[in-house]
């Protein structure tokens, strides 16, 4: 089947309610996620969690299923302490395991049924022209820009936090997180299915799941017990999608987790501390290139370059080109620009354009920032 203009129009504001609730920070609705949770066993044939315990963050929530795990040790950590203590007050007793993961048989199996059976009624034109009107912004959005970036994070804080057992053993267990409220990018393409072939059943087994994810965070699933998590208490995002923050976490939670990011790329928050401070010399001892782009990015290019003692290469009509050796990175070559049309105050407004290292000519820079070879690029007025 093709699908028709209204039906595109009605999955695309399916999708815009599932984004909503994949980018919410607000309190879980904790009835109705464990309700999800029980739906979501009963529909995987499985027993109903004999516990379902809560914490305040994915990174405590992966503590949390690995003091689950068999053989698992309590850790100093403070924040640790608080986990720990937060299980037992909800009745766990130390020693108790989950009894291992059914992330499989509770979301990948349901999920493959689903897509089998919508795959089945849509047929594979109809599937694909589905995924892309009710999935592609909200994948790109909150599980490309959020998500795993949110995952990278907790991958890398649990190691340095917790270098022993517990930190590899909660590492592991992030592998069996369920996405919770970011498995709305996913789950919005079924519910659009389900709106344009009413009683065809393509949103059967994953009701659970979707209650789930309109109402709490990430979880994980025990073959005893379940974890589920809270929804950040903040979530800021620049103006095309990417967590972003000029000062203060981008993503925080209620018992204190947060992640800084700038422009999308997350960041210690060590460095987050820095970059109201920074200067060139402590952009040009970093070692890390990631983060040294993103000191560049919060210094502005141009103040670093003028401060590090860049050469400059070569001038045109077009612009100066600039070059400027960076330790560990390839070098740093910028054009700069003057805008032709002059501002209202009469200034006429600068611009720095980074372009490749082997750039000789300022026009050979300004002609790749627009996709062409320094013949191709003959601009009727420069502006």
């Amino acid at each position: 089947m093709r699908l028709t203009d209204e039906q595109e129009t009605m999955a695309a504001a399916i999708e815009d309610q599932w984004l909503a609730a994949a980018l919410e920070a607000a309190p879980a609705d904790r009835g109705a996620a464990e309700a999800g949770v029980r739906e979501a066993y009963r529909v995987a044939g499985l027993p109903e969690p004999e516990r379902v315990f809560w914490v305040g963050s994915p990174r405590a929530g992966a503590v949390a299923a690995a003091l689950l795990s068999p053989g698992a040790s309590r850790d100093s950590v403070p924040w640790v302490a608080g986990v720990w203590s937060a299980l037992v007050c909800q009745g766990w007793q130390p020693g108790e395991t989950d009894g291992g993961p059914v992330r499989r048989r509770v979301r990948t199996e349901p999920w493959a049924a689903a897509r089998d059976r919508a795959s089945r009624v849509l047929g594979t034109e109809g599937w694909a022209q589905l995924s892309v009107a009710a999935g592609r912004r909200g994948w790109g959005l909150a599980m490309d820009r959020v998500a795993a970036r949110l995952r990278q994070r907790l991958g890398d804080d649990l190691t340095a936090d917790l270098p022993g057992d517990l930190g590899r053993a909660a590492r592991s267990r992030l592998l069996d997180a369920i996405y919770g409220q970011h498995d709305g990018a996913w789950l919005a393409t079924f519910d659009a299915a389900d709106r344009v072939r009413p009683g065809a059943g393509l949103m059967e087994g994953l009701t659970g799941l979707a209650a789930v994810a309109r109402s709490a965070g990430w979880w994980w699933a025990g073959s005893r017990f379940a974890v589920l998590t809270e929804r950040p208490t903040l979530l800021a995002r620049d103006n095309v999608g990417r967590l972003h923050r000029g000062e203060g976490p981008a993503l925080e939670f209620p018992d204190g987790y947060a992640l800084w990011a700038w422009r999308g790329m997350p960041i210690p928050a060590a460095l987050a501390a820095q970059l109201p401070t920074l200067t060139a010399d402590r952009i040009g001892a970093e070692t890390n290139a990631e983060l040294r782009r993103v000191m560049l990015e919060h210094y502005g290019y141009d103040r670093y370059l003028r401060e590090s003692g860049a050469r400059s290469l070569h001038t045109d009509e077009t612009g100066t080109l600039w070059y400027l050796d960076l330790p560990g990175d390839e070098p740093l070559v910028m054009v700069e620009v003057v805008n032709a049309t002059p501002e209202p105050d009469g200034t006429s407004r600068i611009y720095w354009l980074r372009v490749p290292p082997t750039t000789r000519t300022a026009r050979e820079g300004v002609a790749w920032t627009f996709g062409l070879t320094v013949d191709e690029y003959q601009p009727l007025l420069q502006t």
